[in-house]
């Protein structure tokens, strides 16, 4: 077994379970839009049986991707799981439609999407479960203290919120312990640089979600593709590796339908940046 991912080094998610910081995102493997089946299913299949065996050890997934779609191709690929592995899932956003995504976070809908993605994964209790948007129809402490409820009674071992601020993580402690938080984070787009601190103040994970912006920065044209040419390294290994050394509470989640990208993303563990290169690399940012 390649261990690729494992370079990356590791984080010990709510000091429950560790995890390889270099993990995968899952919202790929569906349709257009996030939407229905993948074109090729088999394929979806294949890229999550290879992203264990580079020795990933995370995958983030969501009701919504698909919806259903993503869960259940993990559960194909992957069931009976590793003992290692470790997989987190959201709810909170309900689709009508290709790149459509509304909040729902009332108490009964959370409680059903946990069940569902239980029964859909196969397994008896989720490792991670997120709130994938604050309701702002539904007062917090509903929505939070249903995940409290659910971690109670044994049906998630760890808490974590999506696209929130400061102050709403330390509201949304006043309910339950948040082991981690999913923002928009990447090379490029630093809007969420106050969040990352606190985490890192507080040993919360922080799980850039687009790490590589989908690609574009892949593209690894001006400073990027010069520093990743002197490393001998692709544009989106720097932009993972930047991301890896900007905290040590960062777990990156490129997520890619392709198996060559995801040895390639998985790659980035090798890469080790100059602090000159670090920190030029930090001046391409839109804070």
């Amino acid at each position: 077994m390649s261990e690729k991912a494992s370079l990356g080094g590791v984080f010990e998610i709510g000091k429950s379970f560790e995890v390889h910081r270099l993990g995968y995102g899952a919202m790929q493997l569906t349709g257009p839009g996030v939407w229905g089946e993948p074109a090729d299913r088999s394929n979806a299949v294949a890229v999550v049986k290879e992203a264990v065996s580079l020795g990933i050890d995370f995958i983030d997934t969501a009701d919504s991707y698909g919806p259903d779609v993503s869960e259940s191709i993990i559960h194909d690929a992957l069931h009976p799981y590793p003992s290692a592995l470790k997989i987190a899932t959201k709810a909170g956003l309900v689709r009508t439609g290709p790149n459509q995504w509304h909040p729902v976070g009332r108490p009964e809908y959370l409680r059903q999407e946990a069940e569902m993605s239980l029964r859909r994964l196969g397994i008896e209790r989720i490792d991670l479960f997120q709130l994938h948007r604050i309701d702002p129809k539904v007062d917090l402490a509903e929505q939070v203290g249903l995940l409290a409820d659910l971690q109670r009674e044994g049906k998630i071992d760890r808490i974590g919120l999506s696209e929130v601020t400061v102050s709403e993580i330390e509201a949304a402690s006043k309910y339950a312990k948040i082991d981690t938080v999913q923002n928009l984070y990447n090379l490029a787009n630093r809007r969420y640089e106050d969040v990352v601190e606190y985490c890192t103040a507080n040993y919360i994970g922080f799980i850039p979600w687009f790490p590589i912006q989908t690609g574009a920065l892949a593209e690894g044209s001006g400073l990027l593709g010069k520093i990743a040419a002197e490393l001998g390294a692709t544009a989106a290994q720097v932009a993972l590796a930047w991301l890896l050394r900007r905290s040590p509470v960062i777990l990156p989640i490129p997520g890619t339908s392709s198996i060559s990208h995801l040895r390639e993303n998985a790659g980035a563990g090798e890469v080790e940046l100059t602090d000159e290169q670090f920190e030029l690399l930090k001046g391409l940012a839109k804070l």
